[in-house]
């Protein structure tokens, strides 16, 4: 017995030295096989190797390291955070083949009356300038099924052109509806013509009007399908509206500006590092008050996903509405009780 009991350990100890090598080896291969690892926090220094003109007022951008090596991998969805020169940052969608690595490519349609960010990148940047970018993110995932209705608006055919063509590469029944002011104004209609045209509805203001309801947009949906949506506030309105009366089964959005404000609440903001105070209307958000006191103050996505324009929360209450977490708040979409102060 006295034997037995002191084998026991030995025998234990040895299947732990396996298991433990076993886990090493798959941690050694796995890094081997997939490189190092990709921070998206990090600044990742690109090259603009090529600009495109994909539309009126539309420019791509294929970026490339400067080393030409491999850029991190990024799923359909998945947006950089592009550090223009001037120092502004702005978000855009990646639209360029599913799972290419080689180069990265973003689109912009140019905005005269925008802050700015669209037209630095028309306007002033050129082949062979370098700026620099993080991410990828992904806060728009495109998560497998059987069947899609894929709608874009405009600009909004960025991030859902790779999740057509991931769809159309799984076999899954997938249309897709991608209205616009007119052809000119649609960007990468060339591309889209390469699709079955039985599941691609191209859909311009100018040759069918403007879409009177989402149920109009959603009649294409195959059954059960999940909705995939991309594109001005007014249309992803629509689609929600008319998806109860639908065959689709759920709805997935990314819109171009922020949501509107409901029941919002006049509140004050301090800012310690610049010792000004500034009051938020109750139809504002603190991101447009603060701009008006501070206009380098960073942003991106103005609906509290991207995570560009959380500050520390150094006092006070907010009410959540974005994804920040913990002491920090999203200035773009949160809202103070009261007062609150900042770090900024």
């Amino acid at each position: 017995m006295t034997a037995e009991r002191q084998s026991r350990p030995d025998r234990l100890m040895r299947v732990l030295h396996r298991v433990v090598g076993g886990v090493e080896w798959l941690h050694r291969n796995s890094r081997r096989h997939a490189g190092p690892p990709q921070p998206v926090n990090h600044d990742l220094p690109l090259v603009i190797s090529r600009i495109s003109t994909e539309a009126d007022g539309v420019r791509s951008l294929r970026l490339t390291r400067p080393d030409g090596g491999v850029l991190p991998a990024w799923q359909p969805g998945a947006h950089l955070d592009v550090l223009l020169p001037s120092g502004r940052k702005r978000q855009y969608s990646l639209c360029g083949p599913p799972g290419e690595r080689r180069y990265y490519r973003i689109a912009v349609r140019r905005l005269a009356d925008g802050a700015g960010g669209s037209r630095e990148i028309h306007d002033e940047l050129a082949e062979g300038d370098r700026i620099a970018a993080r991410g990828p993110r992904n806060a728009f995932p495109f998560v497998a099924g059987r069947s899609y209705l894929f709608v874009a608006g405009g600009i909004g055919i960025t991030p859902i052109l790779p999740m057509v063509r991931t769809a159309a590469t799984r076999g899954a029944d997938w249309r897709l509806v991608y209205a616009g002011r007119s052809r000119a104004s649609m960007p990468f209609l060339d591309e889209l013509a390469d699709l079955p045209a039985d599941r691609v509805w191209i859909r311009p203001d100018t040759e069918f009007g403007i879409p009177a309801a989402g149920g109009e947009l959603l009649a294409h949906a195959p059954l059960g399908a999940s909705v995939y949506a991309c594109g001005p506030v007014p249309m992803i309105t629509a689609l929600r509206l008319g998806l109860p009366g639908s065959t689709a089964r759920g709805l997935h959005w990314e819109r171009f500006s922020a949501p509107p404000i409901v029941d919002g609440r006049a509140f004050t903001v301090e800012l310690t590092r610049s010792g000004r105070t500034v009051e938020v209307p109750a139809d504002r958000t603190a991101l447009e008050a603060i701009g008006e006191v501070l206009p380098d103050v960073a942003y991106s996505c103005r609906q509290g996903f991207c995570g560009t324009c959380q500050v520390p929360l150094l006092s006070g209450q907010v009410r959540r509405r974005g994804r920040s977490r913990g002491d920090d708040v999203a200035i773009c979409v949160d809202r103070g009780q009261g007062h609150i102060a900042v770090d900024l």
